[in-house]
């Protein structure tokens, strides 16, 4: 299955991920600069470099074939009460290729499939751990 991936590991180029509360992500970190910005628990801005290597690399992405990545919807925000929406958290993760880009925004509180959640929120999470684990490198 991994073999007839529509996204090859060694075509992957960079990641960009960022979260936040409803639309504003201001806690970003894109592979390419290599530039991590979050706001820490004092609620200042801190920014930092972080560098993902090729192993980092070949990890998450097979780590997106195993939880089904390029099958989930690019949006995944539906709620039960849209409003509340704005005062949720939201995950945004881009996958960027050679020749294709894959893009997932989740809100914490989709309703859409459980079974598609529980996954999603598992990639967000394990990509979040790679961030910050090759930061503490």
């Amino acid at each position: 299955m991994i073999k007839n991936a529509p996204y090859r590991s060694y075509e992957l180029e960079s990641i960009v991920f960022k979260y936040g509360i409803g639309d504003d992500l201001v806690n970003e970190f894109d592979s390419r600069t290599g530039i991590y910005k979050y706001v820490n628990t004092h609620d200042s801005l801190v920014t930092s470099k972080v560098h993902l290597n090729k192993d980092d690399f070949i990890y998450i992405h097979h780590k997106a074939a195993s939880l089904g990545f390029w099958n989930f919807p690019d949006d995944m925000t539906q709620t039960n009460n849209p409003s509340d929406a704005q005062n949720s958290v939201h995950y945004y993760v881009e996958f960027n290729y050679k020749e294709k880009t894959k893009t997932l925004l989740l809100d914490v509180n989709y309703n859409g499939n459980p079974k598609l959640h529980d996954a999603a929120k598992t990639f967000i999470e394990e990509v979040q751990r790679l961030i910050n684990d090759a930061q503490d490198r």
